[in-house]
């Protein structure tokens, strides 16, 4: 699997927009597992830093990746700091609005809760549920009678429930999954459910061509059964392949 150093990662994130044609900044958050994530190595590994290489490859693109914070992810793709937002994110309605996506390189997978071993199901309905701030899962709990509570990243909403500060954290299955099944005191309440689309990469609405490129790839790699080969590595054989 290829691999970025941060050390290359934030020289991306210094470089100007004005870039060669046939160099694409991928932006990323670098801390949501399998997706990205910063490995032990410090280096840049996951899911999507596997797919985003490979498809900038067939493509005949040169990858530089920027990581950038989730919150402001949305806003500095729009502003320019790079040009594509590969980091997790669910096609959806809101965003569209804002940006562009290409078709969904995953299937949706449900949203889980996750609590303390013993904790009673109906926090769900009335407790205090942690989030990562921006996703389809805060907007979800917003609408509920419980009370949210939001964090800038993913690992906030563990330590918030294992702190006591929540009841529960809501999130991604294939985030939650590793956690629950790697720790003794957490454990899934609820039923899985559906928030939101699949997954797709960010642009801008204006880069039509680059939207169409990777469109293109995508495709091809649904078609030749790479991309698939690339889901299961990351998320396992249960996971739904295309």
């Amino acid at each position: 699997m290829k691999k970025l150093t941060l050390a290359t990662a934030a020289l991306a994130l210094m470089a100007s927009g004005a870039l060669a044609d046939d160099v694409v900044r991928m932006g990323t958050e670098g801390a949501y597992p399998p997706f990205n994530f910063i490995n032990d190595n410090n280096e840049l590994e996951g899911f999507e830093i596997d797919l985003g290489n490979a498809m900038c490859e067939r493509a005949g693109l040169t990858c530089e990746w920027v990581l950038n914070d989730w919150d402001t992810i949305i806003p500095n793709l729009v502003a320019g700091n790079y040009d594509t937002i590969i980091a997790g994110m669910s096609i959806t309605e809101a965003r569209q609005e804002v940006i562009s996506f290409t078709q969904n390189y995953k299937e949706p997978d449900p949203s889980r809760y996750a609590a303390l071993i013993g904790t009673d199901p109906s926090v769900i309905d009335n407790g205090v549920i942690a989030t990562q701030s921006n996703t389809v899962q805060a907007g979800y709990v917003a609408e509920t009678d419980a009370d949210l509570l939001e964090f800038p990243t993913p690992d906030e909403t563990i330590a918030a429930v294992r702190a006591g500060e929540a009841d529960a954290v809501l999130a991604d299955g294939d985030f939650l999954r590793p956690i629950v099944e790697e720790s003794s005191d957490l454990e899934f309440i609820g039923e899985p459910m559906h928030i939101g689309g699949g997954v797709g990469m960010g642009l801008r609405q204006s880069d039509d061509e680059l939207r169409a490129t990777f469109d293109a790839v995508i495709s091809e790699m649904k078609e030749d059964g790479s991309l698939n080969e690339l889901l299961i590595e990351w998320f396992g054989e249960d996971t739904p392949t295309f």
